[in-house]
């Protein structure tokens, strides 16, 4: 697995959601490789659908990554979790590109690369934004699914949100957060799959007092506006969002990985697919740097970087595997369409 050449062939190899729960943005990720693939002169992708199952994942990863020189994870915190404990196990460095789970980027420090923003630090932009509003802080309920993606995210928020001077916190699983005594003035942040995200919002809009302001994990997708009536002044939170980034330090610029998506899929891209570039354009980096695949080369090449790509800034903590320079983007709906609170914020700050 060892390139002494700076530009000799690199076999990326990933299992990925093309089909099942995750497979909304499993396959956006499959189609950002190929564009990433497109513009390296000396890279071929190897893909095999995980089924959004662990079970399949465990059955599928080993092959992919016998017959790769990099690997990179799945989508979905669930899964992510999964294939970090198989690199580990296996000695295999993975780049997550998928699972932002607190858990899942610390686990294995030495075998997971991770270029999203920790979970615990999702809703960040949003609580700043609240609280730079006047007036009296109003009671924020915090609603989380059933997963551990869910209740990571609504554990950083609490933390965040009582750190800024929120004092009337309520924090627990969706269905209670939207029952009993409501208050007049309200703010509704939750976190979930994508599905559960959405029930959620279109609930608490139909409750009798629904919230003043409703802010979604799900609401940074475009499909977000596919299946919740009427979602202007729902905010969102994205891992990236077309013209939020400064011009990349390493890979491909916005616009060229923006019209080559268009071109292959007709479509735009949501961050799902943006990190899954970036994350192959990392590994790629650090595996011709150095010309070495071995886990032993990369992790302490991956850990030296203090940069950005297209989707932002990158730095791992390398001691605890973390992610620390990426940043969220707040977005807000607005004409049935998502927009950025804060251009070019997220890598220059």
């Amino acid at each position: 697995m060892d390139h002494g050449g700076s530009r000799e062939q690199l076999r990326i190899g990933a299992c990925l959601s093309l089909s099942g729960k995750f497979s909304r943005f499993g396959r956006q990720a499959a189609h950002a490789l190929g564009v990433w693939a497109s513009l390296d002169d000396a890279a071929e992708i190897i893909i095999e659908d995980d089924g959004s199952d662990v079970r399949q994942l465990q059955a599928t990863l080993p092959g992919v990554a016998a017959r790769s020189d990099l690997l990179l994870g799945p989508y979905s915190t669930l899964l992510m979790r999964a294939a970090g404990d198989m690199a580990a196990e296996a000695g295999w460095l993975a780049w997550n590109h998928g699972g932002s789970g607190d858990d899942v980027e610390t686990a294995h420090p030495g075998h997971v690369v991770s270029v999203l923003t920790p979970t615990s630090r999702y809703a960040e932009p949003f609580l700043s934004h609240l609280a730079a509003r006047s007036g009296l802080l109003p009671q924020l309920r915090i609603a989380h699914g059933k997963g551990k993606f869910g209740r990571q995210v609504a554990s950083g928020t609490e933390t965040r949100a009582r750190q800024l001077g929120f004092t009337d916190l309520r924090v627990g699983p969706a269905d209670e957060m939207l029952s009993g005594e409501l208050p007049g003035n309200w703010v509704l942040v939750t976190a979930a799959t994508f599905e559960e995200d959405t029930q959620t919002v279109t609930c608490a809009r139909a409750l009798p007092r629904p919230p003043h302001l409703v802010c979604s994990v799900a609401a940074g997708v475009r499909e977000f506006g596919e299946v919740v009536e009427n979602p202007d002044g729902i905010f969102g939170i994205a891992q990236w969002f077309p013209g939020t980034v400064p011009p990349p330090l390493l890979g491909p610029a916005e616009r060229t990985f923006l019209d080559a998506y268009h071109a292959t899929t007709g479509q735009r891209p949501d961050y799902p697919a943006v990190q899954a570039f970036a994350a192959a354009a990392l590994a790629a980096h650090c595996a011709r740097q150095v010309g070495s695949t071995s886990p032993e080369s990369l992790w302490p090449a991956a850990t030296a970087l203090d940069t950005s790509t297209l989707f932002g800034g990158f730095k791992i903590d390398q001691n605890s595997g973390a992610q620390v320079r990426h940043q969220t983007v707040l977005l807000q709906w607005a004409n049935n369409e998502p927009a950025a609170t804060s251009p070019l914020l997220s890598a220059s700050s």
